[in-house]
């Protein structure tokens, strides 16, 4: 029976063997999952690369615009969708963004039919592989220091995919003079370093578009409301040559609420404190000192403000405005109270000295001293 048994495996064995020959010979290998992969001799991103003959070490790939023909243009399509607002600097006047940033080229000298490579149409490779567009953005002040995307991706038509996420800190024009209740617009400026007329700059110039595609991805807005982002498509004499350039235009509005409760209501209770100060009577406390105090209080709140604003702005912003008025109404009812301070003083200086006999008999003296003088002289 054990004997039988064994000579059944055996025989098994054999024919699932037998079986798994002629699927291998018939170009076909069990999968995981039950059905055949082919396995034919161009069936691997390995094939693919070396049928390109696309590696690291060849620099042909690298040094040069891939065009067949040094007169042809190539069309480098942009788009750049906005993740978050991370900071915006007035005194500095930058404008911090997060941003995801997607580049389409084409490379002549990297087409293949798929039907040859078992239907593979697209290849993931490293970015240091193939010609990448010199393109920079021209409000930049200072390098992003993550690493760019390692990847590109490559298809059989010669179409080359990038997609890069990047910390851009540019400069950006503040407009202050509705602070807090203003509304600011930063423009982002890709244009190419070198070439002129060589790289066609496209993009999509549907900006509700664009605009729905940020807000649907937008991860944090820091104290801004994003309002919009436009695009725009400019041609720029650089020094004799012709570039083409692409400004995304962002929109965004300040939350004013907190600078509405931390900092102008507080200033207009100062002022209803220093007003009420006119019911304090005079015996009823040091009157000018608490005056004073309140108008320290509000010079502090104003370097608190001088923080804030830029200090290279064209116009006084209508805040600082309102604090000078302040300010100044403050300053005159100091002034009042100084004023009847001082009057008060004098009148109860010439009360006392009405009532005073010694003050009379002074007088009196005086007068005898000055007849006799009269009378002496003449």
């Amino acid at each position: 029976m054990i004997l039988a048994q064994s000579v059944f495996v055996l025989l098994l064995t054999a024919v699932l063997s037998t079986a798994d020959s002629d699927e291998f010979q018939n170009g076909s290998l069990p999968s995981d999952n039950g059905f055949p992969e082919t396995s034919e001799e161009n069936c691997s991103y390995h094939d693919v690369l070396g049928y390109l003959k696309l590696t690291t070490d060849n620099s042909l790939f690298t040094m040069s615009r891939p065009v067949k023909h040094h007169r042809r243009t190539t069309p480098v399509h942009l788009q750049m969708a906005l993740y978050a607002i991370l900071d915006v600097r007035e005194i500095d006047q930058t404008f911090i963004s997060y941003v995801w940033i997607y580049m389409t080229w084409t490379n002549e000298h990297i087409q293949w039919k798929p039907e040859d490579f078992c239907g593979i149409s697209n290849v993931t490779i490293p970015n240091n592989a193939l010609w990448k567009p010199d393109l920079t953005i021209e409000e930049m002040i200072e390098k992003d220091k993550a690493p760019p995307s390692p990847l590109l991706q490559i298809f059989y038509n010669g179409t080359v995919f990038y997609k890069n996420d990047q910390v851009i800190i540019s400069t950006c024009q503040m407009r202050v003079y509705k602070f807090p209740f203003d509304t600011q617009s930063c423009n982002i400026t890709f244009r190419s370093i070198l070439h002129s007329g060589e790289i066609n700059l496209t993009v999509n110039e549907n900006n509700s578009e664009i605009t729905m595609w940020s807000r649907e991805i937008m991860l944090t807005q820091y104290e801004w409301v994003f309002i919009s982002m436009s695009v725009d498509k400019h041609l720029e004499d650089n020094l004799g040559c012709i570039q083409t350039s692409v400004i995304y235009t962002i929109t965004m509005k300040r939350r004013s609420i907190l600078y509405c409760a931390n900092f102008l209501i507080p200033i207009l209770f100062l002022l209803m404190l220093d007003l009420a100060s006119f019911l304090i009577p005079k015996t009823g406390g040091e009157k000018l000192g608490f005056k004073v105090t309140v108008l320290l209080a509000v010079t502090v709140m104003q370097l608190l403000l001088n923080e804030i604003l830029p200090s290279s702005t064209d116009t006084i912003p209508l805040v600082v405005l309102y604090c000078i008025g302040i300010f100044g109404l403050m300053l005159l009812s100091l002034m009042e109270t100084i004023l009847v301070m001082y009057l008060l003083e004098k009148d109860s200086e010439s009360q006392d000295s009405e009532g005073d006999p010694a003050f009379y008999a002074e007088q009196n003296d005086k007068i005898i001293k000055l007849n006799s003088r009269n009378n002496f002289t003449g």
